[in-house]
């Protein structure tokens, strides 16, 4: 606390509030991993996924398809916790109606907000290893200091927060990917 930085890290910038919510999805993965029947609540999943549209928000105008189509998902699960409590309703849903695959499912849905948090963990690991740009080579990412003025971070907070993420999104995606592969879904499409 006695850190001159520490103002602006106890504010609660988005960055920090997307690793809180993902710190607190893995220590609920973490904290049933010993039971089969392990779940994750829709309402809490679509709650974190919504905080990272802010994230892809700020890389800019390469990133605005994406950013549609991953908050479109999420709200599209979001209204989908009003029916279903957990990520495996959804999929039961959908495998028992044969629909996982197609368009406008929710387990599709699932899969592309999944491919998103993995878009922006692996923007987020970029970012830490790289002093220049988000992503080498692209000119169309936003410089290491607009991205730190855009997410209000310094260089140390966004250090931390960033490596926060990561640690916390990892065994989330594990997650999801386990549920489909235990209903024997390939995870390649």
């Amino acid at each position: 606390m006695g850190e001159e930085e520490g103002s602006l890290e106890d504010a609660g910038t988005p960055l920090s509030s997307v690793a809180n919510a993902f710190e607190d999805l893995a220590a609920t993965i973490a904290s049933n991993s010993s039971k089969a029947d392990c779940d994750l609540s829709l309402s809490q999943f679509t709650h974190a996924c919504s905080l990272v549209s802010v994230l892809f928000g700020s890389l800019g105008f390469a990133f605005k398809f994406a950013e549609m189509e991953y908050v479109a998902k999420v709200r599209d699960l979001s209204e989908a916790s009003k029916t279903y409590s957990t990520l495996n309703d959804i999929l039961d849903y959908d495998v028992n109606r044969n629909t996982v695959r197609q368009p406008g499912s929710l387990s599709r849905n699932l899969r592309r907000v999944r491919q998103g948090l993995d878009l922006i963990r692996a923007l987020c690991e970029q970012f830490l290893s790289s002093e220049k740009a988000v992503g080498a080579g692209m000119y169309a990412l936003p410089t290491r200091e607009q991205l730190l003025l855009r997410l209000n971070e310094t260089d140390h907070s966004v250090q931390k927060e960033m490596a926060r993420y990561i640690a916390a999104c990892n065994p989330v995606i594990e997650y999801i990917d386990k549920l489909y592969i235990s209903r024997d879904i390939s995870l390649d499409w």
